[in-house]
């Protein structure tokens, strides 16, 4: 099995659905941005309960996702005094993950550097460790490609140096391979007609990231995994069960989903987007359930995934302008489901925090 990392016309207007059309901001020159009043806190309201059904079969992404927040906080400083030194090259290295980043560059420097896993000029230090993205590195924040390119660098780095960095495959990689090959093309979403380029935009898709956007970023987000198995540790990045629909091996996963991608059909990718898009799956009744379903498929002892924020699967979630001005606390990944899933979603869009994490976690 292969591993990534390293590696129309206008839509008509249903009754069943919100006009879903490309806004009119789009066209327009100058900055990528809809005009806002002054004062006014740009993105999407927030939502207090975000599809408490967990997302049905029947859902279809199209109406915003999850709050995008204004952090304020694109600069992070890192006193390099403080970076741990690299562990030594000896045998398999330690274990880490990296929750959804999106876009949010300077705070994935600043984590990554606090773990020793990168030194003070952004070059890979860790030696042997193992470094794993669990997806959705663009959208939401400000150099979703400076991430991608980030990345596909430390990708050959750590191969140099003996460890390695890999990464999954999101449902916002997913959406921007949709929005850049398909654009407005419309497609069956299952509620109407709908376009991922459209899509994109509602879920915080960027111009400057579109703009940069190159051929062998989209060859790298084509031939990531969708899912793997590391140490007992089953990696995903959607905390939902439709990788079962997928098929009954992390190979047969991988593959179908590659295979999908190569067809270059809209309605199946946007299928294929419409249920790595859904969540919570493993919250509430029923949860330790699902998450043991997709272990005795797949493998593993527990479920790592990212993709839902934590403030969200603990139902702390923060509002847009907080009255004390902060984001949600969010220390570390959450675990649940009778202790069978780690989230490591810390809600780095929400102010929250972009959580790397080395495992096992301690009991």
């Amino acid at each position: 099995m292969t591993q990534g990392a390293g590696q129309g016309p206008e839509a008509e207007r249903t009754a069943t659905l919100r006009d879903f059309r490309v806004p009119a901001y789009v066209h327009e020159t100058g900055p990528y941005a809809q005009s806002t009043p002054p004062g006014e806190v740009t993105g999407p309201p927030a939502q207090p309960e975000a599809y408490p059904d967990g997302y049905s079969d029947a859902y279809t992404p199209t109406e915003r996702d999850l709050p995008v927040i204004n952090r304020g906080d694109t600069q992070v400083a890192i006193d390099p005094v403080s970076v741990p030194a690299a562990p030594p090259a000896e045998g398999p290295g330690p274990l880490f993950v990296v929750g959804d980043v999106h876009g949010y560059l300077d705070q994935l420097v600043a984590a990554l550097q606090e773990k020793g896993l990168i030194d003070a000029q952004g070059q890979w230090s860790a030696g042997t460790a193992r470094l794993w993205f669990l997806g959705d590195f663009t959208d939401r924040g400000p150099d979703g490609i400076g991430v991608i390119d980030l990345v596909m660098r430390l990708s050959a780095e750590a191969a140099a140096a003996g460890g390695y960095c890999k990464a999954l495959m999101g449902n916002h990689e997913l959406l921007l391979l949709g929005a850049k090959r398909f654009g407005d093309t419309p497609v069956n979403s299952g509620a109407g007609t709908a376009t991922f380029q459209a899509a994109w935009l509602l879920n915080g898709g960027q111009k400057t990231d579109m703009d940069r956007l190159q051929d062998h970023h989209l060859q790298w987000m084509a031939r990531l995994d969708a899912v793997e198995e590391v140490d007992g540790h089953l990696l995903v990045h959607s905390d939902t069960t439709a990788y079962l629909d997928y098929g009954d091996s992390i190979e047969a996963v991988n593959d179908t989903i590659r295979e999908t991608l190569t067809r270059n059909d809209a309605d199946e990718v946007w299928d294929l987007f419409r249920k790595f898009t859904k969540r919570f799956s493993f919250r509430d009744e029923g949860g330790a359930d699902a998450v043991r379903s997709l272990l005795q498929t797949y493998g593993g002892r527990r479920i790592v995934h990212g993709h839902s924020p934590i403030p969200y699967l603990l139902g702390e979630v923060g509002s847009e302008d907080g009255e004390d001005g902060t984001g949600p606390v969010v220390e570390g990944p959450h675990v649940y489901a009778d202790g069978l899933a780690i989230a490591m979603d810390g809600g780095v869009t929400m102010a929250g925090k972009l959580l790397v994490q080395q495992l096992p976690l301690d009991d």
